[in-house]
Order: structure tokens, then C-alpha cells, then sequence
């Protein structure tokens, strides 16, 4: 089987296992689960993400060139490793809505955002459960709620940075850290959009200033060799007639100045006859 025949079959039941696996974490964690309860989720979190390391491994296997897909594949790596993120797919109906802009540009940079804000949404959520795993119980913790959590999350993944609520533990300090960097990540990517977007709003009263992109030189130049390709047989026929012509024409004038000349000759013997004694 080919790893893009695996991936086609797989891709559903994978995202209905991340869904499961974002159920059994919020529940273990709101919740705060203990006994039966807590094992049943926990083996539901370990059972799902075993599924998704197992998919990423097929998948490399399957590979021609393990290589090359692993470095085109990162994405795969980040689902596998937070199978939750695979939910941002979900989110792909929204990049096709009527009335979106079909521009390469324009769908570019609806999917950013779409799949940025749904990230975006997610990192925050996925924070708030980790860090309030982590602190609930810790000794001085102030992070003790599922909705401070959530407002911790929000002030740090905009590196606002209140000090009102701070992570006690070494975990709950890490959770800090991986949120921060995800949104300065986010943050990045969704300023250069929209000033992408500014940027296309503002020259468009002015497209000859906008520089050509690489697809647009290389049509404009396989149009110019198809024209020259063309004009070169066009040459090549009209020299052909022309030669012809003119052999034509030569022939012509070649006999036609035989026969002259005998005409000539045959006139000088019938003078020869006419002469005196002939």
C-alpha cells in the first residue's frame, strides 16, 4: 500500500480519535479525576496517542524516499505529538465559504488565518488544561480553576504578562514557555497576513508597480518562444516558395532564352539558303 492510500483511509478515523483523545484530557482535568474514572481516561489518552505515533511511523515506512518525507512532513510529526492540533482540519470548510476570493493569494491567506485563529484557540485550551493539571495541587498554587487557567493562558499567549496568576511548579513553568513561543509563532504569522493583505488593498489601484511573480515570467516567456517557434516555420515556408519561384522563374527564363536563341539560329540558315548562289 502506498502512504498516500493509507493517509486517505486513516484521516477520519484519526480525527474522531483526536476528538476522543481532547474528551478524555478535558474531562481528567476539569473533572479532577480520581480511581476508575482517572484510569479510564488516561487509557484513552495513551490508547489514542499511540494511534497517531503508529500512523506518523506507517506513514514513514511506507514512504518511497524517507528522507525527502520527513522533511516535508513536519506537520504529520506536530499531529502525532499533539494530536489535538489535528483539529484545526476541521476548521477547512471555512477557507471555501461563497464569496472567498479564488486569487492564490486570497485563499492563502484565508487559510492562514482560519487555521491560525483555530490554532490559536486550541494552544490556549490545551494550556489551560495543562497548567491547571499541574498547579491545582502544588503547594502556594494560585492557578486552581479551570476559568483562571483560561485567563492565564490568554494573558500569555499575548506576552501581556499580568504576574497576576503564575505557574508554582517546573512543569507549569515549561506549559509557560511552550505557550509563549506558539504565540509569538501565531502572532507573527497572522501580522504578515493581513499586512499582505493591506499591501494587495493598496496597490491594487496600482498594478503596474506590482511586481511579477515567477509563474507570471515563466508564462509570459513560454508564449514568447511559442511565438517564435511559430514566426521561425512561418520563415521557413515562405523561403521554400520563394526559392521555388524563383527557380520556377529561371527555368522559365532559361528556356524561353533557348528558344530565342533558335529562333536566332534558325533564322540565320534560312538567310544562309536566301543568299546568291545558295
Amino acid at each position: 500500500m502506498e502512504e498516500t492510500a493509507w493517509h486517505k483511509r486513516t484521516e477520519v478515523p484519526l480525527m474522531i480519535a483526536s476528538l476522543a483523545y481532547l474528551v478524555a484530557y478535558s474531562w481528567r482535568v476539569i473533572a479532577d479525576l480520581h480511581g476508575p474514572g482517572r484510569a479510564v481516561a488516561s487509557t484513552v489518552i495513551l490508547v489514542t496517542w499511540a494511534m497517531f505515533i503508529a500512523d506518523y511511523l506507517v506513514r514513514l515506512a511506507l514512504a518511497k524516499n524517507r528522507r525527502w518525507w520527513f522533511r516535508h512532513h513536519l506537520s504529520a510529526l506536530t499531529f502525532a505529538l499533539i494530536p489535538v492540533l489535528r483539529l484545526v482540519r476541521l476548521l477547512r470548510f471555512m477557507t471555501r465559504l461563497p464569496g472567498m476570493k479564488t486569487t492564490a493569494g486570497g485563499v492563502l491567506r484565508t487559510q492562514i488565518l482560519v487555521y491560525g485563529a483555530g490554532a490559536s484557540v486550541i494552544l490556549i485550551y490545551l494550556a489551560s488544561l495543562a497548567v491547571l493539571e499541574a498547579e491545582r495541587h502544588a503547594p502556594d498554587a494560585n492557578i486552581t480553576t479551570f476559568p483562571i487557567a483560561v485567563w492565564w493562558a490568554c494573558v500569555t499567549v499575548t506576552t501581556t504578562g499580568y504576574g497576576d496568576y503564575v505557574p508554582m511548579t517546573d512543569a507549569g513553568r515549561w506549559v509557560a514557555v511552550a505557550l509563549m513561543l506558539g504565540g509569538v509563532a501565531l502572532a507573527g504569522v497572522i501580522t504578515a497576513t493581513l499586512a499582505s493583505w493591506v499591501l494587495e488593498r493598496a496597490s491594487r489601484a496600482h498594478d503596474d508597480q506590482e511586481p511579477a511573480t515567477r509563474a507570471q515570467v515563466r508564462a509570459l516567456m513560454e508564449k514568447i518562444d511559442a511565438l517564435t517557434a511559430q514566426s521561425s516555420a512561418g520563415g521557413g515556408g515562405a523561403s521554400g516558395a520563394g526559392a521555388g519561384g524563383a527557380g520556377g522563374a529561371g527555368a522559365g527564363g532559361a528556356a524561353g532564352e533557348g528558344a530565342h536563341h533558335g529562333d536566332d539560329h534558325g533564322s540565320l540558315g534560312d538567310g544562309g539558303d536566301e543568299r546568291p548562289g545558295g
